[in-house]
């Protein structure tokens, strides 16, 4: 009997972290990032988030490991690496270098594109979801993927869908920034840490979420938690 496909544990395997596959590629030939056998990888699945589905679940975790450094990277290391070597994969992450180019990696596997605010935004969860790894598979898999039908998240599924923010005239991200720190120049990050220490910022975006990103209107649904948010915004914050 034949090793099963290794997407068809992926789901299952990340379902008791909350994460989930949130799609697959498979890189050119040139752009692959090389496993440590020196071959290139041929198929990509991105490990992430739509919501807070995982918070829970991270928070109990860093109740236990309250001294850890960088609590949510450390995290997803200890479940995503476990699953990788499981299935024969290897794994990166976005805190990794040589940097990998997830946002290039996603916009391929689920057709995302950036929203004003620089961030990708998804047709489903907007702009509240995230990356948090990447397993990396070689040839074997990339062929044994054409066969599978029902894999979720596999390439392209959302490659047709129709970008949220092409029908927003009112763009109420950029409207909601109150230092303006989204420009057609890009992301001012100086700007909007310097606000964050403000009275204003200390009791606004670092204690409710970046107001920008609160104000689009796509996957209110999944929108962070308190919780949630006030970490995100304490590690940028951090820079």
């Amino acid at each position: 009997m034949s090793d099963p496909h290794p997407a068809a544990g992926v789901a299952g395997l990340l379902e008791p972290s909350g994460l989930e596959a949130r799609g697959w590629l498979k890189p050119e030939i040139m752009e692959a990032p090389v496993l440590e056998c020196g071959e290139p990888s041929a198929l990509i699945c991105l490990v992430g988030h739509g919501g807070g589905a995982f918070w829970p679940i991270f928070a109990l975790w860093r109740e236990l490991h309250p001294d850890v450094a960088d609590p949510l990277d450390t995290w997803s290391r200890q479940v995503i690496r476990p699953i990788a070597a499981r299935l024969s994969g290897e794994v990166v992450f976005p805190s990794d270098k040589p940097w990998q180019p997830f946002q290039k990696w996603a916009m391929a596997a689920e057709g995302l594109r950036p929203s004003p605010l620089g961030l990708l935004i998804h047709p489903k969860y907007g702009l509240w979801h995230g990356y948090r790894g990447a397993i990396l598979f070689g040839a074997r898999a990339a062929e044994a993927l054409d066969c599978m039908d029902n894999v979720t998240g596999s390439n392209g599924s959302f490659a047709q869908a129709r970008h949220p923010c092409d029908s927003c005239e009112a763009r109420p991200c950029l409207k909601a920034c109150p230092v303006a720190a989204f420009t057609a120049d890009g992301f001012s990050a100086g700007d909007c840490r310097a606000y964050l220490e403000t009275p204003a910022g200390t009791g606004g975006c670092m204690d409710r979420g970046c107001l920008a990103r609160d104000a689009c209107p796509v996957g209110r649904a999944y929108r962070y938690g308190d919780a949630q948010t006030r970490f995100h915004m304490a590690a940028f914050s951090q820079g």
